[in-house]
């Protein structure tokens, strides 16, 4: 029996798969700027429906977020209607004014942590540094992020640990601890100082024309 053989002439294909970025596209309409983009992303919108194209999306990741104005803002705001424009922005203050408005936005909203959650942050943040601490240390590290700001309690762990190989030992203790938290004073302590010392440093506020030079530091 003849076996069944295929009848017409024979056809052959290659599958190309290219990684690119973005700009890279938006380069070849680059005269034509709005135009372009958006006949570029319907495009490459009807790609990734017909399973042609797939959007590895980056992350833009925006800090200390309230420096920026109003315009900036408008203009993130346009930024985010698109799905392909993951954008995360963060801040260390609750509640402040918008700049170039009279606005206050509202807190952030993950809200106050508590000193449970203060204290599994500073427990990761230390396994994360490979650093090894002692419970005591721990608790007075929670109690420090409670009092001031997480951030500042995060930032003392690596200065606690540099002190703690100073003195060559192999756990951080609480003496690390007290030690750095005196040498780097979180933002309170600091603006206590300057506010009971303002009197005797240069260009101060509270300094008059009949100050006295003597008081002044130079």
């Amino acid at each position: 029996m003849t076996p069944w053989l295929p009848v017409g002439v024979l056809k052959t294909g290659k599958l190309t798969l290219k990684t690119t970025e973005f700009e890279t596209v938006y380069d070849f309409g680059a005269k034509i700027e709005g135009e372009a983009r958006e006949q570029i992303d319907t495009k490459v919108a009807e790609w990734r429906e017909e399973g042609k194209a797939e959007i590895i999306s980056g992350v833009l990741f925006i800090d200390e977020v309230h420096m920026l104005d109003i315009e900036c803002f408008s203009f993130i705001n346009r930024a985010l209607e698109n799905d392909m424009t993951p954008i995360l922005v963060a801040t260390n203050l609750g509640i402040t004014t918008t700049r170039g408005t009279n606005y206050n936005p509202p807190p952030h909203p993950t809200g106050l942590k508590s000193e449970e959650d203060i204290h599994k942050i500073l427990d990761i943040r230390c396994l994360e540094e490979d650093v090894d601490i002692s419970d005591d240390a721990k608790v007075l590290l929670t109690k420090i992020g409670v009092e001031t700001s997480l951030r500042y309690a995060i930032n003392l762990i690596t200065s606690a640990a540099l002190a703690c190989q100073k003195r060559k030992g192999k756990v951080l203790e609480m003496e690390d601890v007290s030690r750095v938290y005196e040498l780097f004073w979180d933002v309170k302590r600091s603006t206590q100082y300057l506010m009971e010392y303002q009197s005797q440093y240069m260009f101060n506020e509270a300094a008059t024309g009949e100050e006295d030079e003597s008081n002044m530091i130079v």
